[in-house]
């Protein structure tokens, strides 16, 4: 038996298959007479020899390498296999799947801005998705001297060249750096272009980018929130009765709504009335302010008869009026004023 144990078939196949690979090599250094190729969904085979790429293989099953693959080989297909000579090819198998990749800025990276010297210091996340687009290169560039590549390794090379990448797509045509999500979907479309070009040099391309999301310094969170609420207040009516009514549907779907109503409600009430109270002593304060100081007049007695002021001596010959009479009871004189 021990004579015979070399000469024992290989199953070539990606043993221990990983989504977060993007190739394995298979090189057992010789592929035995009654050898298998498996092929599982997502994967390409590719057979080489002395690092020439001799046939790639892209239907899933299993198949017999030396009545249906070797036929296929381009300097291999006439070769037979012996009793005790066996194939020496290596064969990589490729992951054909499209993989997502998170990133993110390990560092903030200071963006140029207007009134400020070293720049707004940044911090920016998303997603990213590649695959292999050209086999010849990959082997040519990475495979030939690897036996794995995986995911990472892609990111690595992404992460080198990110940061800059990143800078000159959101200062490039005077991009509002302090609303860089309203432009995020065109700083993303260059951001993968550039992407792509680069990495089209290993075989690898670059499909789709996004930013997630995109982090200022804590003094700017801070003033940006503060922006949001005084732009609340302005239209706080209008807040309060989309929240009624929000709290009046989850109320009439079994939840707790009609306290929640009437809490938005009081609230709403107290704002109107302090509102209506301040509004009222604004309008007092302004006609004090426009009305004419009128002046101080001697209060004159009064007729008791006809309720009419009358003078309290007469201007024709001075007789005091002491009973508060309309004429003066010494010359006649009318003292109705």
């Amino acid at each position: 038996m021990g004579l015979f144990s070399g000469q024992l078939a290989n199953v070539v196949e990606w043993e221990q298959f990983r989504d977060d690979m993007i190739f394995w090599k298979w090189d057992n250094k010789e592929i035995k007479k009654g050898s298998k190729l498996i092929i599982r969904p997502g994967q390409d085979a590719i057979f080489m020899f002395n690092g020439k790429v001799e046939g790639v293989f892209k239907d899933e099953g299993s198949f017999d390498i030396e009545s249906q693959i070797v036929p296929f080989l381009s300097t291999l297909k006439g070769f037979k296999f012996g009793f005790n000579s066996g194939m020496r090819a290596e064969v990589l198998f490729v992951n054909t799947k499209e993989l997502t990749v998170k990133w993110g800025t390990k560092n903030a990276i200071n963006i140029p801005a207007p009134n400020l010297p070293g720049g707004m210091p940044i911090k920016s996340f998303g997603t990213f998705c590649c695959k292999v687009a050209d086999y010849q290169l990959l082997i040519d560039k990475v495979a030939g001297v690897k036996k794995q590549y995986t995911i990472d390794d892609v990111k690595e090379r992404i992460m080198s060249m990110l940061d800059q990448t990143l800078m000159r797509w959101i200062v490039k045509e005077g991009k509002d750096i302090f609303n860089i999500q309203a432009n995020s979907l065109e700083i993303s479309n260059g951001i993968k272009t550039d992407l792509d070009m680069e990495m089209q040099k290993i075989g690898i391309a670059i499909t789709s980018f996004a930013i997630a999301s995109v982090s200022y310094p804590k003094e700017i969170q801070e003033m940006a929130t503060k922006a949001a609420s005084q732009s609340m207040i302005n239209d706080m009516n209008k807040y309060t009765q989309m929240a009624m009514a929000d709290s009046i549907a989850n109320g009439s779907n079994g939840g707790s709504g009609s306290s929640m109503a009437a809490d938005m409600a009081s609230m709403q009430m107290g704002m109107m009335m302090g509102q209506q109270m301040a509004n009222q002593m604004m309008g007092a304060g302004q006609q004090m302010n426009q009305q004419p100081q009128q002046p101080v007049q001697t209060q004159q007695p009064v007729n008791p008869q006809g309720g009419t002021n009358v003078a309290k001596f007469c201007p024709n010959c001075g007789t005091p009026n002491n009973g508060g009479c309309n004429f003066c009871p010494n010359c006649g004189t009318k003292l109705i004023l």
